[in-house]
């Protein structure tokens, strides 16, 4: 497989569930089989630690983008490829979205869906740079990311998204199913 980088958005935190901390490990563990590079918000904490540590593990390359504000309450991760610090979130995100290729997001709260919806809008709105499309893979158990998908349904059905927008947030049950996806934008961009 080419090269390619894929920023993953999750949480800062491990959430209730380990499950979602394991599948943030399956996932980091495969981009590294892969030859992904994985973008991240940074972090050592959380499902974003172990995404990172799992790649890390595997001996795969992993750049951190963090705000110089959250560099110590999100704890820098010491051991990355690259860490990237940031003036502000604003900036942190510019940094993530050209860097990357595509969008994968893990579980997590009010920050990993405003980067879901920020990167899905800049992808509608063809402002990606270069200008090649970026889709955004929901990756969980087939129930986190549930209400989200139907709600994004009932945008297309109350006429506010089109089905090809709609086509940018992409649903993904497992790791595999998320690898092929992967596999897809590389072929299209070979």
């Amino acid at each position: 497989m080419a090269k390619i980088s894929v920023c993953v958005f999750c949480g800062s935190k491990e959430g209730t569930d380990n499950r979602f901390v394991q599948l943030g490990r399956e996932l980091g563990k495969a981009l590294a089989l892969e030859n992904v590079q994985l973008v991240y918000g940074g972090a050592q904490i959380g499902i974003m630690g172990a995404v990172a540590d799992a790649v890390l593990d595997e001996g795969g390359e992993v750049t951190g983008v963090i705000p110089e504000a959250l560099s110590e309450r999100e704890v820098a991760h010491p051991g990355l490829t690259e860490l990237i610090v940031t003036s502000d979130m604003h900036e942190r995100k510019r940094r993530m979205y050209a860097l990357a290729d595509m969008f994968v997001a893990l579980p997590g709260g009010m920050g990993t869906l405003e980067e879901v919806f920020e990167a899905a809008t800049w992808t509608k709105l063809r402002m990606h740079e270069p200008d090649i499309y970026k889709p955004v893979v929901l990756l969980d158990d087939g129930q986190f990311w549930d209400p989200l998908s139907d709600f994004l349904n009932s945008l297309v059905g109350y006429g506010f998204v089109s089905l090809k927008n709609r086509g940018i947030v992409i649903s993904a049950t497992s790791v595999s199913e998320t690898v092929a996806v992967i596999r897809e934008i590389v072929e299209g961009n070979d």
